[in-house]
């Protein structure tokens, strides 16, 4: 199989570390940059394409790596070409352009998969099982916390909240998409944010640090906390109580390399290769392209967004109570 990764960033590196280590798997490069397309190719024994129609012409499945507020006009253009098409978190900035997609997977037949990793790391996919399987009787209340450093990205463009959505859109949506996987449909949103540490110049909001509510149908709320203002390094815990038990978990509790240095502290996984989260997803969308049966949905993609987005009109207006809109 030959994928075609769209953007040869940060995330676009991952993936294509990924791809390098499965069997007949190849992969090939654009990026607006020819430059970095190139560098890109010679890391990760990559070929490199010259437009994104030569892209979709010479593979079998595309992975759209770019900034957030680029998701849709890739994947547009590749699923109206018919290409099986994985596209990093969230699936777009807008439930409109969400619903674009969809349609235009459903007129073309083409797989769209948004790119949820948290569901292949081991701990969470593990603490959903349990709470899936009533080990912790009727599910009351959930605490999530994820965050650490401010991001930044090529040209900075995490920075820009008109692109990235903070914390709320960017961030948190991992951990929205965790919940309505585990507890069902999300009802209300109740969210406050404050702008700290980077400045964004011409952002009418945004916020580095947010404390998000979300009540469930089935009567459970979750309590989101989502931070770029963390200098100790990225952390992410769950608190899950339910009327039989407690499931706990601090990623900073497993092992983990930590490694020290005037430039700051970075922490590495001890995955096996084949048992790391991006490759195991990544993995999950190779084998999807094959079976037509999507590891994650698509209406899952953007009912996580659908949820960030009733956060940040929440955030908005001082925390006001907001429906969650059904894409």
């Amino acid at each position: 199989m030959r994928v075609g990764i769209v953007g040869c960033g940060g995330m676009g590196n991952v993936h294509a570390s990924k791809y390098a280590q499965m069997a007949g798997v190849e992969t090939v490069a654009f990026d607006v940059d020819p430059d970095r397309s190139r560098a890109f190719a010679d890391r990760h024994g990559a070929q490199t394409a010259a437009t994104l129609d030569d892209l979709f012409a010479r593979c079998s499945a595309i992975d759209v790596c770019l900034p957030t507020d680029l998701h849709h006009g890739a994947a547009l253009a590749a699923l109206q070409a018919g290409k099986p098409t994985l596209v990093e978190k969230p699936l777009c900035p807008t439930l409109d352009e969400c619903r674009s997609l969809m349609a235009a997977a459903r007129a073309s037949g083409a797989l769209l998969v948004p790119a949820h990793v948290v569901r292949w790391f081991p701990e969470h996919r593990a603490a959903h099982d349990r709470i899936e399987a009533g080990a912790i009787g009727r599910p009351a209340s959930v605490r999530l916390r994820r965050g650490g450093k401010a991001p930044t990205g090529t040209g900075g463009w995490f920075q820009d909240f008109a692109r990235s959505g903070g914390v709320l859109l960017d961030l948190a949506v991992h951990d929205f998409d965790w919940l309505n996987w585990t507890l069902g449909r999300p009802l209300t949103v109740v969210s406050r944010s404050v702008r700290q540490g980077s400045q964004i110049a011409g952002a009418e909001f945004v916020g580095d640090y947010a404390l998000t509510t979300v009540s469930y149908e089935g009567g459970c709320v979750a309590h989101v906390e989502s931070t770029w203002l963390d200098p100790s390094g990225f952390r992410t815990t769950i608190d899950a109580a339910g009327s039989e038990g407690l499931i706990e978990l601090d990623s900073r509790d497993n092992p983990t390399l930590r490694i020290h240095t005037d430039g700051g502290t970075r922490t590495e996984n001890t995955y096996a290769p084949t048992d790391d989260p991006y490759y195991r997803q990544l993995q999950a969308f190779v084998e999807a392209v094959d079976s037509g049966q999507p590891p994650v949905t698509a209406e899952e993609g953007a009912w996580a967004v659908a949820v960030s987005l009733a956060a940040l009109e929440s955030a908005r207006n001082d925390g006001a109570p907001t429906p969650v809109e059904a894409p």
